[in-house]
């Protein structure tokens, strides 16, 4: 089994580099002032359930059904109140979620309930953390949350595999839960009403989901970024689209910010002379359409760290004055909707729209540089020897096929409102549908990049002229290190592949 290899404090803050690193096995730890919060959030819980006026007063799930059936008692045993919270979520369907998006949801899960407002037990805190330092991902079934009481059957598998029910993966190995802990060396969770409710009514898989998503699509942006200026240099196309006059009188903030990174990249970069007065739009107008991009990313980028940073759950627990006569008393027991996902609904619809137009950018780019009449006279599908040699005919179809697919997911899904639940979820985002669906598409975003990279590595080997700016010349360098000419023809998908990889590294900050 892996080791531990890095450190994540739940007292801390969590970034997507934080919940990347959740794949595998780290260090959560547990300081004191964590222990302390959750400590005192469950003396609140217990003290407004059984203490002065506990009896008249309501608290959702620890004593009631759940959802529609609120207004029902629930189980006198609290043992038998987490099951009545758990059981009759089993309802998802669908192959298992990739066990990275599961571990990083469960980060988020640990950090929210490390803030103390959700009167967990200090156990489950303790037992979550103790998780991550294995490679223990409970199977999540990918279908079957609304993502409006937060990701409830998600998390309602995730939380019976840190039970010993159902399945889970170890070293990568699917099998019952019960014995991927008993191996793990971890200890079935032990939970009440109250523990089970908090470890299921939160929004973290579809947070988890947009996160990485974001992550690996500002990658991406990266990328693409550096992959233009080197088409442009390749080609030896004039560069005055990105002149700096010329982007601040856009007015966008992105457009001027990617035409700067642009600029810098190509650096000491001499036009051919040779090209038309006006570039097609995938060149010419690239600092506007990746500046939009830019710009719409920075909004994610608040959306994502406002959900990284807050409280999802229901009810939360607040010690101050009482709710009904303001005297100063133990505090509150508050109920709402902060597991309603709305916001990173919107925020992975926008994410999948910036998705599709960057790969849109990709795809029409390398068919510039397969086509004869456009890319400076090298040879079609920049083939060795066209006809007995096809070079990147099958690789530009495939990207065809991935914008498509990328477009067909781009529907939005955070306005599909549907109400469910007798009523009681009578508007719901669907964000965790729209999240995972970013998330697939940000996978197909990295292929698309990969092509095109792979697709500019074969243009300097079947006759484009050598790189004139330094950056250029050393991104094509380790594209050529990596990937070798396609002469002859060969199956080139592990070669994209590749290409994804160099790039993912390239586009990390």
């Amino acid at each position: 089994m892996l080791t531990p290899t890095d450190t994540v404090p739940l007292s801390g803050s969590l970034d997507a580099a934080a919940l990347r690193r959740a794949a595998l096995p780290l260090t959560v730890t547990v300081d004191e002032e964590v222990r302390a919060r959750v400590a005192r959030g469950r003396r609140l819980f217990h003290a407004l359930r059984h203490g002065p006026g506990g009896a008249d007063r309501r608290i959702y799930g620890a004593d009631t059904g759940f959802g529609a059936l609120v207004g029902y008692a629930g189980r006198t045993d609290d043992a038998d109140q987490c099951d009545n919270t758990l059981a009759h979520l089993g309802a998802g369907q669908g192959p298992d979620l990739p066990p990275g998006i599961v571990r990083a949801a469960l980060l988020l899960r640990a950090r929210s309930l490390a803030q103390g407002l959700s009167g967990v037990s200090a156990e489950v805190v303790d037992r979550l953390a103790a998780m991550f330092a294995t490679t223990f991902a409970p199977a999540v079934p990918r279908h079957g949350s609304v993502g409006a009481s937060g990701d409830l059957i998600p998390l309602a598998y995730a939380t019976q595999a840190l039970r010993g029910r159902g399945h889970a993966y170890l070293d990568g190995e699917r099998m019952p839960a019960g014995e991927a802990l008993t191996a793990a060396g971890l200890r079935p969770l032990a939970l009440d009403g109250r523990d089970a409710l908090a470890l299921v009514n939160g929004t973290s898989v579809t947070t988890a989901a947009t996160a990485l998503a974001l992550d690996a699509v500002r990658g991406a942006h990266r990328s693409l970024t550096a992959l233009t200026c080197l088409l442009t240099d390749l080609l030896g196309c004039d560069t005055g689209f990105l002149d700096a006059d010329l982007l601040r009188a856009y007015g966008h903030p992105g457009a001027v910010d990617v035409g700067g990174r642009m600029r810098r990249t190509l650096v000491g970069g001499t036009p051919s002379g040779t090209r038309p007065l006006q570039e097609p739009y995938s060149i010419r107008c690239a600092p506007q359409l990746l500046g939009a991009a830019e710009d719409a990313l920075r909004h994610v980028d608040g959306v994502v760290a406002a959900d990284l940073g807050g409280v999802s759950d229901n009810p939360l627990f607040f010690p101050g004055p009482d709710p009904g006569t303001g005297e100063v008393g133990e505090g509150k027991a508050v109920h709402g909707g902060n597991f309603f996902g709305q916001p990173a609904a919107f925020a992975a619809d926008l994410l999948a729209s910036v998705t599709a137009q960057l790969g849109n950018l990709a795809e029409r780019q390398l068919d510039l540089l397969v086509d004869p009449a456009r890319n400076g006279g090298l040879p079609p599908m920049l083939a060795t020897d066209p006809g007995a040699q096809h070079g990147l005919q099958g690789v530009q179809l495939a990207t065809t096929a991935f914008v498509a697919e990328i477009r067909r997911a781009a529907t939005p899904a955070g306005m599909q409102s549907l109400p469910t639940n007798l009523h009681n979820q009578d508007v719901v985002p669907f964000g965790t549908q729209a999240a995972l669906r970013a998330h697939d598409s940000a996978e197909l975003l990295g292929l698309l990049c990969g092509s095109l990279a792979l697709g500019l590595r074969q243009a300097a080997h079947v006759g484009a002229r050598r790189p004139t700016a330094p950056r250029c010349g050393e991104l094509l360098d380790a594209l050529a290190d990596a990937i070798a000419p396609v002469d002859p023809d060969r199956p080139l998908d592990s070669d994209v592949r590749a290409a994804a990889r160099l790039l993912l590294r390239y586009g990390r900050p």
